[in-house]
C-alpha cells in the first residue's frame, strides 16, 4: 500500500513494478504459445512508458491515424492497424506507418487497397471477420451484436480470397477468460477455417484478460498450441489492451465536500466519473475504493449498516455523475484522499475536459520507489481544445 498524501490531486499513478510483472507474464505467454502479443492503444497509450514496453514487445496496434503515428514515431515500429473506416486523405499515411492494415468491409478494401500498396509495398492487408458469436453481456461493448457495423460474415466472403488479403482479424471479447476464447474459437473455425490455407496470419483481437488472477493461463496456452498444430502456417496475433495495464495503478482524488439529501450522503470529489472514469458509467461497474466496501443500498434500514455510507459524486454538472454506495470505517472529511484501484486502462485514453474540469496529472512510481510526474494539465490544455 502506498501513501499518496504527498501528491497533488487528482492524479493517476502508474506502478512500474506491477506493469513489468504484467509484461513478463504476457511475454511468457507469447513465447510459450508461439504467438505475437501486441499493445492496443485504445486501452493504454501512455507513450512516456514505451521504453518499458519495448523491453517485452515489438509491436502495437492502432485504430486511427493518430494512433498509427504514435506507434511509428514514439514506439518505433509500424502499427497493426484496423479502423471501421479509412478516409481518402488518410489512407496513404496510415499505410506508410503500418505493417498490417485490416479493412472492415469489402467496399473499404476495394476503395483503398491500391493506395495502400502504393504507399507501402510491403504492407500486409487483412479483412475483419464477424463470427456472429460473442459472450460480451453489455450490448454497448458487444462487437458481434445483431446489426453490428464490424466485419464481414462468412456468407459474404468469396470462395477464394484476393491475392493481397493475407490475414483475418476478429474481435469478440471484453475482459474475457480463456474459457470464453475456447468457445469463441470453435465458432471462428467452424465458420472460417476453409479460408485459412489461403492466409498468412490471423489476429484474434483484444479482450484476453490474461493478467487477471483467476485467468486460466494453461487453458489459453493449450488452445494456442492446438490451433498452431492444426494450422501451422498461420501466424497468430493477440492485441489485448486491459491485460497490459490491469491492476497497475490508481486514481487518487480528494474529498472536497459532503452533502446530504433524503438520507443519502454524497462525498463530492475533485474528479469526475464522466470525465475521468467513463467506463464506470458506460459499462457499468463499481470501482474498488481503497479502505471501503461496496454495499447494495445507501438507504439500508439498519442504523449500524448506515454508518459511514456514502455515494461518491463527481465535480461536473452532469446530474448522473455519481456512483454509490460505499461504506467506510470512519466519517469522511474535506481534504481526505480517496484512492480508486485499477484505474489505468481505458481511463487516460478516454478523459475529457467537459465543464473545463482539469485532467488528473499522470505520475509514474518507479521500480526503486521514486515518484516521477510525467504530465500536469493546465488551463492552456483546455483552451487549446477550443482553438
Amino acid at each position: 500500500m502506498k501513501d499518496f498524501d504527498h501528491l497533488q490531486t487528482p492524479v493517476y499513478v502508474l506502478d512500474e513494478a506491477r506493469l513489468r510483472k504484467n509484461l513478463e507474464l504476457i511475454g511468457g505467454v507469447a513465447a510459450d504459445g508461439d504467438v505475437e502479443i501486441i499493445l492496443a492503444y485504445k486501452a493504454f497509450a501512455l507513450w512516456k512508458t514505451f521504453g518499458i514496453f519495448r523491453d517485452y514487445i515489438r509491436s502495437t496496434t492502432a485504430s486511427s491515424l493518430f494512433e498509427a503515428r504514435l506507434a511509428f514515431e514514439e514506439f518505433g515500429a509500424p502499427a497493426h492497424t484496423y479502423s471501421p473506416a479509412y478516409t481518402d486523405d488518410e489512407i496513404a499515411d496510415l499505410a506508410r506507418m503500418s505493417s498490417h492494415l485490416t479493412f472492415n468491409s469489402w467496399s473499404q478494401y476495394e476503395r483503398h487497397r491500391q493506395r495502400a500498396h502504393a504507399a507501402n509495398a510491403d504492407i500486409s492487408l487483412g479483412i475483419r471477420i464477424n463470427p456472429e458469436y460473442s459472450e460480451v453481456g453489455t450490448l454497448l461493448y458487444n462487437p458481434c451484436a445483431p446489426g453490428t457495423r464490424f466485419g464481414v460474415t462468412a456468407d459474404c466472403l468469396p470462395a477464394y480470397m484476393p491475392s493481397d488479403i493475407e490475414g483475418f482479424h476478429c474481435h469478440c471479447h471484453c475482459e474475457s477468460g480463456s474459457d470464453v476464447f475456447e468457445r469463441t474459437l470453435a465458432h471462428i473455425e467452424a465458420k472460417f477455417a476453409r479460408w485459412f490455407p489461403q492466409l498468412k496470419w490471423i489476429n484474434f483481437g483484444g479482450g484476453h484478460l490474461m493478467t487477471r488472477k483467476d485467468y486460466d493461463l494453461p487453458l489459453l496456452l493449450r488452445l494456442l498450441k492446438d490451433f498452431k498444430q492444426r494450422h501451422p502456417h498461420l501466424k497468430v496475433i493477440l492485441e489485448p489492451g486491459s491485460a497490459f495495464a490491469w491492476q497497475t495503478g490508481e486514481l487518487v482524488a480528494q474529498v472536497v465536500d459532503v452533502v446530504e439529501d433524503k438520507g443519502i450522503r454524497t462525498a463530492i470529489l475533485d474528479v469526475s466519473f464522466t470525465c475521468h472514469m467513463p467506463d464506470c458509467l458506460e459499462m457499468p461497474y463499481m470501482p474498488q475504493v481503497r479502505g471501503a466496501k461496496i454495499i447494495e443500498d445507501a438507504l439500508v434500514d439498519d442504523a449500524d449498516h448506515r454508518r459511514h455510507v456514502y455515494r461518491i459524486g463527481g465535480n461536473s454538472c452532469l446530474s448522473g455523475d455519481f456512483m454509490g454506495s460505499w461504506q467506510f470505517d470512519h466519517e469522511l472529511s474535506v481534504g481526505e484522499r480517496l484512492v480508486f484501484e485499477d484505474m489505468l486502462h481505458y481511463t487516460t485514453v478516454k478523459t475529457t475536459m467537459f465543464n473545463g474540469i482539469r485532467h488528473p496529472s499522470i505520475a509514474l512510481c518507479r521500480a526503486d520507489g521514486s515518484m516521477e510526474v510525467l504530465r500536469e494539465f493546465t488551463y492552456e490544455d483546455y483552451k487549446s481544445r477550443m482553438d
